[in-house]
């Protein structure tokens, strides 16, 4: 195979997955193996940028997306907010202890953030946020939740491992904390809201009222 219509073909598959491609997938679909596929992606990463025309190559979620360039973001967001509506406050927060917590049931999210979280876990559920991933061997076998793929893709992370640092203040309902990173802390720990999961997008900031 031709190493530039390769990366054509490349280009092609990254524009119309629904999804993050996964190495191993793209290997698969282009017939190559997983350390050349990823030599492709690279190559076909640096082209996008030498062209700087509002477009990168992003890892998240699992695998490769086209995704826009933080210098447009203005723009874009111009774009899409009309048909997108952002999460409330009240979610970013259940969001957030779900991230770090997880697996957790409501009644664990209610005991930090002193309130009821049924409508917000609803909302959170609905946009394939979070997902009911077993039952915790406790009285009734409450439902446990965690974060999702389109989770990660929603805020640009690999893996939950690149969730920052953060502590939760259960000395007050619904207080997050950011903090320093520490030497071995990993995701899953008590630690960050969304917005500091999410390098602070605009997304977890711009919230309003309970969802």
């Amino acid at each position: 195979m031709i190493w530039n219509h390769g990366k054509k073909i490349l280009g092609a598959l990254l524009l119309a997955a629904t999804e993050p491609l996964s190495i191993k997938k793209i290997a698969e679909v282009i017939g190559l193996d997983e350390k050349d596929a990823r030599i492709l992606v690279e190559d076909l990463q640096k082209d996008i940028e030498a062209f700087d025309k509002g477009l990168r190559i992003k890892e998240m979620g699992g695998g490769f997306v086209f995704t826009t360039d933080s210098s447009v973001a203005e723009y874009v967001d111009r774009l899409l907010q009309p048909r997108s509506k952002g999460l409330s406050h009240a979610a970013l927060e259940t969001l957030a202890i779900i991230a770090y917590r997880q697996p957790i049931t409501k009644a664990e999210i209610e005991g930090v953030r002193g309130v009821k979280v049924d409508r917000s876990i609803e909302t959170l559920v609905e946009r394939r946020l979070v997902v009911d991933v077993g039952r915790k061997e406790a009285p009734g076998r409450p439902v446990l939740y965690g974060t999702t793929q389109e989770f990660l893709k929603y805020f640009g992370l690999k893996s939950l491992k690149d969730l920052p640092a953060i502590e939760l203040d259960t000395s007050q309902s619904g207080l997050i904390l950011p903090t320093r990173p520490e030497d071995g802390a990993g995701a899953g720990g008590e630690g960050e809201s969304a917005d500091e999961a999410a390098g602070g997008r605009n997304a977890l900031a711009e919230s309003e009222g309970e969802e």
